[in-house]
């Protein structure tokens, strides 16, 4: 079961969000630091807001937390910081 389980929603660092690895549920936040990196990748949207950064990217976010969730990276909440993405088309 590896999909997501809960609505993201802002926080005062970023976006939280949730994503189950192997029926186990965990907590995860994305930072402004590391959306507004990815926002940097894609210059279709350089006005996007933070949410729509995150939606924009949604699936390769949900992936890394859940590759990094699945490694045993600890974190409550898992975090990911600008320096966990290189480029969104490589991952």
């Amino acid at each position: 079961m590896n999909q997501p389980v809960s609505t993201p929603r802002l926080s005062p660092e970023g976006v939280a969000f949730t994503v189950v690895v192997d029926y186990a549920r965990h907590d995860c936040l994305i930072t402004t630091q590391a959306l507004c990196k990815l926002r940097a990748f894609d210059s279709n949207d350089p006005d996007a807001d933070i949410m729509g950064i995150f939606k924009a990217f949604e699936a390769n976010i949900h992936g890394i937390a859940r590759r990094l969730a699945a490694a045993g990276v600890a974190g409550s909440p898992l975090v990911l910081r600008p320096e966990t993405f290189t480029s969104p088309r490589t991952q």
